[in-house]
């Protein structure tokens, strides 16, 4: 699906993404069980789906097959350093499974492939898709953008040592992006557990929203229920 960025932001804007994915051993990690995930997602109202992960290219490739919203696609490769679509091999193929955006790691560490992130942009670019960035800090969504890409999200706050480790998301990045970038489509995504917190990153300057654990994993719902109910006993 190939999409302008004013016709993709008009899709997202003041709306609810949903991330699809699910770690290697997670009952929920196979291909068919992430697409329906997705098409759940899209009957509640999702205006898109994030999804890849460790799933890659096979993941993204289905479930732009099964849904009729925009696909923000990525690829995983291990935990450490820079791993979301951390190629622009890894980018082209994301575009070649149908996805709209790619998603990918947007800081200024080194990438396994020694290419910058001014790459995956114009490997994307070249084929007319958009670029979201992963960033921690509000720096390295300016430095993002001045690189190029379409979209700022900040995924990546609490998992790099730049930026602050917390429970809940970080509204205080969302808020700076866009005091920063006050014409850039800003993501909010990490730790959106709450309705409420989601409202809160679309009143702090966010364009949209991505929640992914607190809709799509039972095992997370399920142990926040459970730890609940032991405490009172």
């Amino acid at each position: 699906m190939r999409l302008t960025l004013e016709e993709f932001v008009g899709t997202i804007d003041g709306r609810l993404i949903v991330s699809c994915q699910a770690p290697t051993g997670h009952p929920l990690r196979d291909t068919p069980t992430i697409v329906r995930m997705a098409q759940a997602a899209a009957r509640g109202g999702a205006v898109a789906i994030r999804c890849g992960g460790v799933g890659g290219v096979p993941d993204v490739a289905a479930v732009c097959e099964a849904v009729d919203v925009p696909v923000l696609g990525l690829t995983k490769d291990g935990t450490e350093g820079v791993y979301i679509t951390p190629t622009v091999a890894a980018a082209r193929a994301v575009i070649d499974a149908g996805a709209a955006v790619v998603a990918s790691d947007g800081t200024r560490r080194p990438r396994p492939d020694g290419s910058d992130f001014a790459d995956i942009v114009t490997a994307a670019h070249e084929r007319g898709r958009l670029v979201l960035a992963d960033v921690s800090t509000a720096e390295e969504g300016i430095a993002a953008a001045a690189a190029g890409a379409d979209l700022i999200a900040t995924t990546l706050s609490g998992y790099t040592a730049d930026s602050p480790q917390q429970n809940g998301p970080d509204l205080a990045l969302v808020a700076a992006l866009r005091k920063a970038l006050p014409d850039k489509p800003i993501i909010a995504e990490g730790r959106y557990h709450a309705p409420e917190a989601a409202a809160a990153a679309l009143a702090d300057g966010a364009t949209a929203v991505v929640v992914g654990t607190a809709i799509t994993d039972p095992a997370w719902l399920t142990a926040r229920f459970a730890a609940a109910t032991t405490a009172r006993q």
